[in-house]
C-alpha cells in the first residue's frame, strides 16, 4: 500500500520528526493551523489525538490537552470538518491518534470513510487488538489507503513483533518506556540493546520511538538504532500558554531545536 506516509520514509534522508498534537488545543479553531504551522516549521508527520475522557497510555501532559480540548467542544465530527480544509494547507502525512470507544460509536466503515475523505493516511489505537483488527478491520482500512500503526514495548515478544510487522502498513511504534507518555526519556545500556535487538530483527517496517523524547539529546539518542522519533507531551507543553498571535514563531522555534541535517 502507497500513501504519504509510505511515501516518506521511502525518500527519507534524515530522522524523521513526527509531533503529536491534541485535535481542538489550547483553541478549538487551531488545528488544520497547527498542522500548517508543523509543516512549514519543518516537521516531518503529525500525530493528532482525538481526545477521550478515560485515556490509558496518556501522561498528565496530553490528559490534560484532551480534557481542554473537550471543553473547548472538540469530538469526531468537529474533527472532520475541520479537516476538510487540511490538504489545501498541508501536504506531510497525518495520522490520527486516539481510543477505539468513540470510533465504534460512530462506526468504523464511517469513521474510515471521513479519514478517507479529508485526507488522513494513517491510524493509531493503543487499545486495538491485533487479532480484532485482522479479522474486522484490515481490509477496509487498507480500501482506504490508511496504514495501521501497532506499538510495540520491551516486553513484547519477538513472535509478536514480527506479526505486528506483518500487519503494519507505515512503521511500527516503538515505545521507549513503560511509563505512560511525558516522562523524560534516558537511553541507558538497557533501553539502547532494545533498540538495537528489534533493529536487528530485520523487519521490513521501519521503526519510529516514542514516548519520553522532549529536546534534541533525547531525539538524538533515541533515534540513533531507529528512523525517527515521536515527541508529544513536550510540545503541548511548548504551546500550552500560547497565544494565538505567537504561535507560530513558538513552534518555528520549538522545531528548531531538532536540527537534523
Amino acid at each position: 500500500m502507497n500513501n504519504r506516509i509510505t511515501t516518506l520514509f521511502s525518500k527519507a534522508d534524515r530522522k524523521i520528526l513526527s509531533v503529536f498534537t491534541t485535535a481542538g488545543f489550547p483553541r478549538l479553531g487551531d488545528t488544520v493551523d497547527l498542522c500548517r504551522m508543523l509543516q512549514d516549521a519543518g516537521v516531518d508527520m503529525i500525530e493528532l489525538g482525538f481526545p477521550f475522557s478515560d485515556p490509558l497510555a496518556d501522561g498528565p501532559t496530553i490528559q490534560a490537552s484532551s480534557e481542554i480540548a473537550l471543553n473547548n467542544g472538540m469530538s469526531l465530527s468537529v474533527l472532520f470538518d475541520q479537516l476538510r480544509e487540511l490538504r489545501q494547507h498541508v501536504t506531510i502525512p497525518v495520522l490520527l491518534m486516539g481510543y477505539l470507544n468513540p470510533v465504534l460509536q460512530m462506526g468504523m466503515e464511517t469513521f474510515c470513510q471521513s479519514c478517507s475523505e479529508v485526507g488522513v493516511d494513517g491510524l493509531i489505537f493503543p487499545d486495538m487488538p491485533l487479532d480484532e483488527y485482522k479479522e474486522k478491520y484490515q481490509d477496509l482500512w487498507e480500501e482506504h489507503h490508511l496504514s495501521a500503526i501497532f506499538l510495540v514495548t520491551q516486553q513484547t515478544s519477538e513472535e509478536r513483533i514480527r506479526a505486528i510487522d506483518e500487519a503494519s502498513t507505515g512503521f511500527i511504534y516503538v515505545v521507549s518506556t513503560a511509563a505512560v507518555t511525558g516522562h523524560q526519556l534516558h537511553v541507558d545500556a538497557e533501553r539502547e540493546a532494545y533498540f538495537q535487538r528489534i533493529r536487528g530483527m530485520g523487519l521490513r517496517n521501519p521503526l519510529v520511538v516514542g514516548f519520553g523524547i522532549r529536546d534534541r539529546d533525547s531525539f538524538t539518542q533515541s533515534t540513533t538504532h531507529t528512523d525517527g522519533g515521536i515527541i508529544g507531551s513536550a510540545f503541548i507543553e511548548a504551546i500550552r500558554d500560547t497565544s494565538e498571535e505567537n504561535l507560530k514563531s513558538t513552534i518555528h522555534s520549538w522545531v528548531a531545536q531538532f536540527d537534523r541535517d
